[in-house]
């Protein structure tokens, strides 16, 4: 399963990103982080369903500096060759 997300909140400036790398490769998840201009997170993660749970669960009140409002999610359509790890990309 492929899902996009959007972390609201006090994200940014905290080391989220790299506790988002961290949690995704603990849950075995693939994907993608960055930080967005409206100060958000957003990013791709690719797993199982169990495992993609745990990861988002892990996103919401895992972090001890950050503090999210919203966490929004949209399941995606799988790509051909699943991503093998998971990175950190430029903010956009």
């Amino acid at each position: 399963m492929r899902l996009s997300f959007k972390i609201y909140g006090s994200v940014q400036g905290v080391g989220y990103r790299w506790f988002v790398k961290e949690t995704a490769e603990k849950h075995s998840v693939a994907g993608w982080v960055r930080n967005a201009l409206d100060g958000s997170v957003e990013g791709e993660a690719q797993g199982g369903v169990p495992a993609l749970d745990g990861f988002l669960g892990e996103l919401k009140t895992g972090h001890p500096w950050a503090r999210v409002d919203k966490a929004e999610t949209q399941e995606m359509l799988d790509r051909e060759g699943p991503d093998k790890d998971f990175h950190i990309k430029p903010t956009v």
